[in-house]
């Protein structure tokens, strides 16, 4: 494809480059000079397969909602399907071009369409020493109350050891229920360990910070602490990928359905100028690099 507009946000440990122009995404993310997530060699594979490379934005809405019209807080919606099992899934604007704004800040409106409100998506950058700082927020520019739910999905190099400190879990996630279950077994995340093969699921209740990740073989650790009204973490680990999606957001998958049916994991109701805010903040340190061993390697 045609040249690409990359932004680059560096420290001497930490090294993010965005492409504002497909989605605001994080086409690279090192640290220590490692690579640490699902980056693809050509830029035009952001768009072409554009859900599993890198990191992306989901706005108006996080997850897989049906694809379907229907009356949402008082407003037709149209949510058409954008993947091959027929959902519409991670919001509007995860390709979308964004608006470089400068100092680390990149906005995007959209809506007034099948999405009948008019919102704004702002994320802001800063990577100083070993710490990176994005901030995510949606604004309601409608006269009318908006559900809103804003989340990133970044895919992270396997082999991949996690932990994710919540008690509940939701699965699957293309039909969960309505309240989570106490986490047992290959949901049990609580430990840092290998990540299970062939997971789709969603934490809830979670505590700080909700994530820890760990590259045995590159000797990397990254904890990621997330600030917004509710925070869930959602994990996909397909066999076949080279990566793992482990994600955070502010809604559970299904989210519309929550909404009309007054569950638990629905999106906040953003009154016309209310702000939805989503604050992640990614601190890496070295580790002992460990080889890989035989039963291990390939592993989810």
């Amino acid at each position: 494809m045609s040249k690409v507009a990359q932004e680059t946000f560096a420290s001497d440990q930490v090294e993010l480059v965005v492409l504002p122009e497909i989605g605001a995404r994080w086409h690279r993310l090192r640290a220590f000079g490692q690579d640490l997530l699902r980056t693809p060699r050509d830029l035009g594979e952001h768009v072409r397969d554009t859900f599993f490379w890198g990191a992306y934005p989901m706005a108006p809405w996080a997850g897989r909602v049906d694809a379907t019209s229907l009356m949402v807080a008082n407003r037709e919606v149209t949510f058409e399907p954008n993947f091959p099992d027929g959902t519409a899934i991670h919001g509007q604007v995860y390709k979308a071009p964004w608006t470089v704004e400068g100092d680390g800040l990149f906005s995007i409106e959209a809506g007034g369409d099948a999405w009948p409100w008019p919102y704004e998506v702002t994320m802001e950058v800063d990577v100083r020493d070993a710490v990176m700082r994005v901030d995510y927020t949606v604004t309601n520019l409608s006269d009318a109350p908006m559900p809103a739910g804003v989340g990133v999905h970044p895919w992270w190099r396997k082999p991949l050891d996690v932990a994710i400190h919540a008690t509940g879990v939701l699965t699957p996630n293309w039909t969960t229920p309505a309240e989570p279950e106490p986490v047992t077994g290959e949901f049990d995340l609580r430990r840092l360990r290998p990540m299970p093969s062939n997971v789709d699921a969603t934490w809830a209740d979670v505590t700080q910070p909700p994530v820890e990740l760990a590259w045995p073989s590159l000797g990397v650790k990254a904890t990621m602490r997330a600030e917004a009204p509710a925070v869930y973490i959602v994990a996909a680990s397909p066999s076949h990928l080279d990566a793992v999606a482990l994600e955070a957001q502010t809604n559970a998958p299904q989210t519309i359905r929550r909404l009309l049916n007054g569950e638990r994991g629905a999106p906040v109701l953003l009154e016309p100028g209310d702000v939805l805010r989503l604050g992640l903040e990614f601190t890496f340190e070295r580790a002992a690099v460990e080889a890989a061993p035989a039963s291990r390697a390939g592993r989810a």
